[in-house]
């Protein structure tokens, strides 16, 4: 039984952002008020790139995926020229949804309610029963921002998206593009509704402080993030000892290869806050399995070491990736309510293997499914834990540090909005 607990209006939400402390979890009410959903969703994604989908979920002219964004639904295809596009699902007659299916394949995009037929380009190519006066070019699809990188699909619904975004990526896609990510294979994909608000499972992902509770993790991935020779617990150490000797290990394929090998780590200084780290695997040290083996033969793109590791990528607000030599998976988070949220998961390898022979879905996806479910469970217990009156902002540990970095960019995007306008009226949207 989920517990609810009735709070009192937000009253003034610019001061509830304001008067966060910290170093602390944030109060209540950020987890729980209908008015701070609403503000996370004009202030954050309604403002920021998000990561919705890959490049191989699309693989030819016409395919395409919805992604629910708050209200906004938006549909991402490929079009003739094999560009990536995205708009509004939202028919310019008088409002129908275009598409109701989740994915799927057009050759043109027909309304369910009156037949207008756009383009895959966006273009109003067909209106029934219109004078011959009418400007067809004034009634195509409102287009969303959209932009491919290293494989990865991002869309942005501001009218002025941050103006970062292109400097972050040139920054990032060094290190996505020996992959090949663009051309990969969807092994497999599982969407799922975690029963807590959108930060709580944004904070969740953010540390290892919790990770004894993901024992199928730790069969290769090692649990010292905000650990260093001088504090590691002595639990730890024979761990941390063969993370030492894996990382010189792994240094040494990078610069055999010449991958780049700088950790970028600007969570909180920027409205595209990043993080790029390569770390080792224990165990086999090739791919997330028990012991650490190969769960694909064949590798991605030009990865020539089976113990490439794990080189993983965190991007504000709403995603992380984890690229080894075998395979990628990674995590795409958007809100429901102000206490669900989805989260789609995605495995991709490389596009010549083949299912029951090169790998199974079964051994490819036992880690992260496991661990997806166990914190689902982490996630609503906290959830049900921030409801209760007896909740109060905790002290975050030493080393969940990339939790701190999550919050104060969340809190900061919610000041720079509150700065250009918005003062707190929800009522406002600014740049909509």
């Amino acid at each position: 039984m989920t517990l609810q607990h009735e709070r009192a209006p937000v009253g003034d939400l610019h001061d509830l952002v304001t008067r966060r402390e910290p170093g602390h979890s944030l109060e209540a009410t950020f987890y729980t008020s209908a008015d701070v959903f609403d503000l996370d969703l004009r202030a954050i994604f309604e403002r920021h790139w998000l990561f919705v989908a890959t490049e191989p979920e699309l693989p030819e002219p016409g395919d395409y995926v919805t992604v629910e964004i708050g209200t906004s639904s938006v549909i991402v295809l490929r079009d003739d020229d094999e560009q990536v596009r995205a708009f509004h699902n939202v028919c310019r007659h008088r409002g129908s949804r275009l598409l109701d299916a989740p994915c799927g394949s057009v050759g043109n995009l027909v309304c369910p309610y009156h037949h207008w037929v756009y383009g895959v380009d966006g273009s109003l190519m067909h209106a029934d029963n219109q004078p011959p006066t009418m400007d067809r070019s004034r009634y195509g699809l409102r287009p969303v921002h959209a932009r491919t990188v290293g494989g990865f699909v991002f869309v942005c619904l501001a009218d002025e998206p941050p103006a970062d975004f292109d400097e972050v990526m040139s920054r990032v896609e060094p290190f996505l593009t020996p992959y090949g990510m663009a051309g990969a294979k969807v092994a497999h994909q599982v969407d799922i509704v975690e029963e807590g608000n959108w930060k709580l499972v944004m904070e969740n992902n953010r540390e290892c402080y919790h990770c004894d509770g993901h024992p199928e993790l730790l069969t290769a991935y090692f649990p010292l993030h905000g650990y260093t020779a001088d504090d590691v617990p002595p639990r730890l150490q024979p761990v941390w000892d063969r993370f030492e000797e894996a990382t010189t290990a792994l240094a040494d394929s990078c610069t055999r290869s010449g991958f780049p090998q700088e950790w970028i780590r600007e969570l909180d200084t920027r409205p595209t806050g990043f993080l790029v780290e390569h770390a080792p695997l224990d165990g086999a040290g090739q791919s997330y399995s028990d012991g650490g083996k190969a769960v694909c033969r064949k590798r991605m793109g030009a990865i020539d070491d089976a113990r490439f590791g794990d080189l993983h990528l965190h991007l504000q607000p709403n995603s992380w990736f984890h690229m080894l030599s075998d395979h990628a998976v990674v995590f795409s988070v958007l809100p429901i309510s102000p206490t669900r949220t989805f989260l789609r998961t995605t495995w991709l390898v490389h596009p010549d293997a083949v299912e029951g022979v090169d790998y199974d879905v079964e051994s490819l996806t036992h880690v992260w499914n496991a661990t997806n479910t166990q914190d689902s469970v982490f996630v609503a217990r906290t959830q049900r834990g921030v409801q209760d009156p007896g909740y109060l902002p905790g002290p975050y540990s030493e080393v969940e540090g990339d939790v701190e970095a999550f919050v104060a960019w969340y809190v900061g995007r919610l000041q720079a909005y509150f700065e250009v306008g918005a003062d707190g009226d929800l009522g406002a949207r600014p740049g909509r």
